[in-house]
């Protein structure tokens, strides 16, 4: 494909709608969300959701290439509501397929799905307003979409451009932050998608995680094996914390500190997964957040979606690595990034990846396991060396996003 196709359709979706936003805005000047600030003044509070389904139309804007669809709803805070991997027919963000939200948002009401752009503050005040979009076809076939508004809280204006490119089966997004105010105005971003999750799946953090802090950093844990008590469970017998399905209460963690740019989530039922990659010195922030599964986030899930398919999220924060911690924008300062989300498949929890490859090896029972997976079209010199041999495995390999690539290598007993 040699252009991006881009276009806009009106989508029905049923919607339990909201209530009108308070007519007089709260100061809430006291007010505590999430670890952080809860004003909002002037922005208005809604504090009802409808109980009632009802259909509601949408203008969604589409971007297409030959491995990714693209789904963006501007009408509610320029969302993705939906991408999904053409090559192997699997949705990479949870795609829920009602408008179900509950009074949880920093202003009120906040839905499940997609990826939602937090700032200047979590939950985005404006999560659930129509925001200003426009369209950018660019030379090089691919098409940007960016979406953007001056918010009411600081008057700072935020933008996320979405671009697609031809051949490539990841989407860029390029955020945007301007104060254009005479005042030292403070802010956070974190991208944050959800995905769904099973018995199956796992969140991947890089290897050289060995430990999470909870918001604040009022908590701390080994990583991936919990031995001590976190977020009101006692994991001290020993549990692997990266698999949701030992995590039966509510809980937060951030990486402690990472050197690498990824995080992500892998379901090894349909051997899919999605990966975030963004330079780690420009975003440090690495979270997952779930409900757990309970009860308690089983009653949740049925708040947030007909579906009963439960979620985490999986936040990126750029400029901090705690959600709590805010960055300042000086008078006039705009502050620019880039954030990328690579589908991706068939090669297990990753351990190393850029824009070019994503790569896994595990050692198991004297044999390595090399795994390999490209967001686009791109022959690679593969090299393998160990302590004990100098090369196990020297050979160019071919890479595509329809596939991947899978060799078991015998090593030597000394290093096995």
């Amino acid at each position: 494909m040699d252009k991006v196709k881009i276009y806009q359709r009106v989508v029905t979706i049923p919607t339990y709608e909201t209530g009108e936003p308070c007519k007089h805005p709260l100061f809430l000047e006291k007010r505590v969300y999430q670890g952080s600030s809860g004003k909002v003044y002037p922005k208005p509070v809604t504090e009802s959701v409808s109980d009632t389904k009802t259909d509601v139309e949408y203008t969604a804007i589409f971007l297409e290439n030959e491995y990714l669809s693209v789904m963006i709803l501007p009408a509610l805070g320029g969302r993705i509501q939906r991408i999904f991997d053409k090559t192997n027919g699997h949705d990479a963000v949870y795609y829920n397929e009602v408008i179900k939200p509950a009074l949880m948002g920093l202003a009120g009401p906040w839905a499940l799905g997609g990826i939602e752009f937090n700032w200047p503050q979590h939950h985005r005040p404006s999560t659930f307003d129509a925001i200003d979009f426009t369209i950018c076809e660019n030379d090089d076939g691919s098409v940007t979409v960016w979406c953007g508004e001056v918010e009411r809280m600081f008057h700072t204006k935020g933008m996320a451009g979405f671009t697609l490119y031809p051949g490539r089966a990841y989407l860029e997004v390029r955020g945007r932050i301007y104060n254009p105010t005479e005042m030292t105005q403070s802010f956070s971003w974190w991208a944050n998608p959800s995905v769904a999750v099973n018995e199956d799946t796992r969140i991947i953090l890089p290897p050289d995680v060995h430990g999470v802090v909870g918001q604040s950093r009022g908590e701390v844990s080994k990583f991936p094996i919990a031995t001590s008590e976190f977020s009101g469970t006692d994991y001290s017998e020993g549990v692997d914390i990266s698999k949701y399905r030992n995590i039966k209460t509510p809980t937060s963690y951030m990486a402690n500190k990472s050197g690498y740019d990824f995080i992500g989530s892998y379901d090894y039922g349909s051997e899919a997964g999605l990966l975030h990659i963004a330079d780690h010195h420009i975003s440090p922030g690495k979270k997952q957040w779930t409900w757990g599964t309970g009860e308690y986030g089983s009653r949740w899930i049925r708040n947030l979606t007909d579906s009963g398919v439960p979620y985490v999220e999986l936040m990126a924060g750029v400029f901090t690595d705690n959600q709590p911690d805010f960055n300042f924008l000086m008078p006039y300062e705009e502050k620019s990034f880039k954030q990328y989300f690579v589908p991706y498949k068939n090669i297990g929890a990753v351990k190393n990846a850029s824009l070019e490859v994503l790569a896994n090896l595990e050692v198991k029972e004297g044999r390595a396991h090399l795994r390999l997976y490209a967001p686009a079209d791109i022959k690679i010199h593969a090299l393998l060396t160990g302590k004990a041999v100098a090369s196990y495995m020297k050979e160019t390999i071919e890479l595509t996003p329809y596939g991947s690539y899978d060799e078991w290598i015998d090593l030597d007993p000394e290093e096995s």
